[in-house]
């Protein structure tokens, strides 16, 4: 695989991946969903998450579901991943073999997190779904 792979990927299908990235963090993080439990996981109150910036909850996190999207991209065309199993099988292999083992290892090693169990089963479920969806859009929007 190299960089030359971006050539050939699907834009449309990538940004919209991204966003349904996006989109799925945004009801995740709700209050009705895990919101509450991942404030209370970060030790963050009600006044740490008004003083929260929009670029800090919004613009930055948008960013890196695009870049994780493109990355996912790369993976799944140089894999030629071009159906819904084989999407589902590429977001699962970088879910669940890529990214929660390394939010698992951040989160257990964080003392300043009050329940850091909690933090990584929010958040590497979080995106372990998202890549799995990011991955199927990919893989069927041909």
């Amino acid at each position: 695989m190299s960089f030359g792979v971006l050539g050939d990927l699907n834009w449309l299908a990538v940004v919209v991946a991204a966003v349904v990235y996006f989109g799925i963090g945004g009801l995740w993080y709700a209050p009705v969903a895990f919101g509450k439990q991942w404030q209370e996981a970060i030790g963050w109150t009600e006044a740490d998450a008004a003083q929260a910036t929009p670029a800090k909850m919004y613009v930055v996190p948008a960013l890196t579901c695009l870049i994780s999207t493109i990355g996912l991209a790369m993976v799944s065309e140089a894999t030629s991943t071009d159906t819904f199993g084989e999407g589902v099988v590429v977001g699962l292999v970088v879910g669940v073999g890529i990214v929660a083992p390394a939010l698992f290892v951040t989160g257990f090693f964080d003392p300043r997190k009050p329940k850091p169990q909690t933090w990584i089963g929010i958040t590497a479920g979080y995106h372990i779904v998202s890549l799995l969806v990011a991955a199927v859009i990919l893989a069927v929007w041909t």
